[in-house]
């Protein structure tokens, strides 16, 4: 039997990718095949970050190709390529940012920074470039769980600040630069501009994603976020209870009515589950955020419990990703990251970085 590139992808057509549910080949993540007298070769791309999985993506294709390969080598490579994705309209990318997830919350007290700081974490444990930025300008928080609360930025001859590289994210956040004592008592309009100085003041690194956590609320910073930077998609942080969901109800309307996609509900502090005897009960209720999805028509991406090790860890500088890498609650932030990276990954790319700005003088 001769071997074509057709023969080559109807060996791995039924070959699906777990993450999306979706064949590879329907996902275009498979790239055309090389084929010479001695080697097959086939690279396998995925638009989000994978370095966990990559080598049992690897390991399928080879075994599907071996029996069509005909004493050929068989030779796949898989690797993730992360590329831009588009944002609300008329609002440009950010230089060194690819993506931009926000992380949101009508109420406060619901998790929500920790909930940012362990996605940035799981993004970067699966090899993607991530940054963190701390949007809350009145009680910022990130220092602290990411245990850099003494660093300084770099000021950089080229008129901007370095971001803080901590566990391999680059962290920038207001409480870098006041004493974390002082109260910030600033209208809305100083907060706001104070908020667009550090995004774009901040000299962001390749950045594959910027996962901002946002203040909780509905007000001028969200506003601002949603209106002038380019966001890529949001995720809504609530609790099970009542009082929580109507706020989280209010976050989500807020970013329909400003072009902002919603990626999915976190929902924390979902079930506790007693350290001492193993009994579990749900605190503050059971199934609200599932009710706020099926509402909406969003997805609940996962479920957090109550559970001490989690401030423990943020308190110490060292969030459950890093403190416990392999524990079942990191885990748990793992998926959720890679349900964010995989819808972000399907939407649309944006492609205005690849057309030049015409610029019209008079001659």
């Amino acid at each position: 039997m001769e071997l074509t590139a057709q023969t080559v992808l109807d060996a791995v057509s039924t070959l699906v990718d777990p993450n999306t549910g979706k064949p590879y080949v329907a996902g275009k993540a498979i790239k055309p095949p090389r084929i010479d007298a001695h080697t097959l070769a086939l690279d396998v791309v995925l638009p989000y970050p994978a370095a966990s999985q990559l080598d049992a993506v690897r390991e399928r294709f080879e075994a599907a190709l071996a029996p069509i390969a005909g004493g050929r080598k068989v030779e796949v490579t898989a690797r993730s390529q992360i590329v831009s994705h588009s944002v609300q309209r008329g609002v440009p990318l950010l230089p060194g940012v690819k993506n931009i997830v926000v992380v949101a919350s009508g109420k406060g007290g619901v998790g929500k920074s920790t909930t940012a700081v362990n996605l940035a974490l799981a993004l970067a444990a699966e090899g993607a470039r991530v940054g963190l930025l701390d949007a809350d300008i009145y009680g910022p928080s990130q220092p602290l769980m990411m245990g850099v609360a003494d660093a300084k930025p770099e000021l950089l001859e080229e008129k901007g600040l370095a971001p803080v590289l901590s566990h391999g994210v680059q962290v920038m956040s207001i409480g870098f630069l006041v004493d974390p004592d002082q109260a910030m008592v600033w209208r809305g309009p100083m907060v706001s501009q104070a908020l667009q100085q550090l995004l774009n003041d901040t000299r962001w690194d390749d950045l594959d994603y910027l996962v901002i956590d946002m203040p909780p609320g509905t007000g001028d910073i969200q506003l601002t976020l949603s209106q002038k930077v380019p966001v890529t998609g949001a995720i809504v942080v609530t609790t099970p209870q009542d009082i929580a969901l109507l706020d989280a109800r209010k976050g989500y309307t807020m970013f329909q009515k400003v072009g902002v996609p919603v990626l999915g509900l976190v929902e924390n502090m979902a079930i506790h589950v007693c350290s001492n005897c193993g009994h579990a009960e749900h605190i503050f209720g059971e199934g609200g955020a599932s009710k706020m999805a099926a509402d909406f028509g969003v997805e609940v991406l996962g479920a957090l419990p109550l559970d001490i090790r989690i401030r423990e860890a943020v308190d110490a500088g060292t969030p459950t990703l890093v403190a416990d890498p392999d524990g079942e609650l990191a885990a748990t932030y793992k998926a959720i990251a890679r349900k964010v990276a995989v819808k972000v990954g399907e939407k649309a790319q944006d492609f205005s970085g690849r057309f030049p700005k015409i610029v019209i003088q008079n001659g």
